[in-house]
């Protein structure tokens, strides 16, 4: 995944150089170790379409894509939450839905779109079954992204320290069950390890060292709880565990386990 989201004026040659490296030097994208998407390596180009005045255009990112998919990959867009009517966060440049047409999947960001386990099963049903049915009527595959929970108070202090709580998984799992009930069939976890942003889901302490900065914790849940929740969310996303809203209990091992 290439976030351009720093990128200056005419930089994106810096994403394509970089992919040649990789390929020369690494073999990158080759082997099983890499994850493909419909037989093709996928590389993601994250941050294209948003309406913040980045400094890269359209032009270069339709350059960058065409170079990948000339280049034998398959490509991942990763766009604003109103990429398909061109509202909310993303660009209004007519040109837009034509590049994204050349991708594969299109991924729009969520996190901070939406706080509570109600107003994420909301967002799935408003947004994820008509952005899945533009997918499919293109031939493209839709991943919706969901997140465990937010928190930037260390980067603005103004903001509270549990800006979107974690619930002990709840707010997470309804994101799996709305993504699963408006047809997904794959999704995006952010982030594996994004603790600047309180969105990690792998093992951190419930008892971090006490400071200056505060931190939010797994609610005394084990330090893996969210990893084995994820691993949840693929099998419902896999159909090998039944649809339900309320988040699924983790068994207590006996004590001579």
């Amino acid at each position: 995944m290439y976030d351009l989201s720093g990128l200056g004026d005419g930089a994106t040659t810096v994403v394509s150089d970089d992919w040649r490296m990789l390929r020369k030097k690494m073999q990158m994208g080759d082997g099983p170790a890499y994850l493909h998407h419909e037989g093709k390596p996928l590389v993601a180009l994250w941050g294209i379409g948003f309406s913040d005045k980045r400094r890269y255009t359209l032009n270069e990112c339709r350059d960058l894509i065409e170079f990948f998919k000339a280049d034998g990959c398959s490509v991942m867009l990763g766009v604003p939450t109103g990429w398909r009517d061109q509202n909310r966060d993303f660009t209004t440049d007519p040109a837009f839905h034509d590049l994204l047409k050349l991708a594969d999947v299109i991924s729009p960001w969520t996190p901070g779109r939406y706080s509570s386990p109600a107003s994420a099963t909301a967002h799935a049903e408003k947004y994820y079954k008509a952005d899945i049915r533009w997918c499919r009527e293109r031939s493209m595959d839709f991943l919706p992204v969901v997140f465990p929970g937010f928190s930037w108070h260390n980067m603005k202090p103004e903001d509270p320290i549990d800006r979107t709580p974690r619930l002990k998984g709840q707010f997470l799992w309804s994101q799996f069950a709305g993504a699963k009930k408006a047809g997904a069939s794959m999704i995006y976890v952010a982030m594996f390890d994004e603790v600047d942003e309180g969105t990690a889901i792998f093992k951190c302490t419930n008892d971090p060292p006490v400071g200056d900065n505060l931190f939010v914790t797994y609610e005394g849940l084990p330090s893996d709880h969210d990893l084995w929740l994820t691993g949840k969310g693929g099998r419902l996303l896999r159909g090998e565990c039944p649809m339900r809203d309320p988040v699924p209990m983790r068994p207590v091992p006996a004590k001579n386990e």
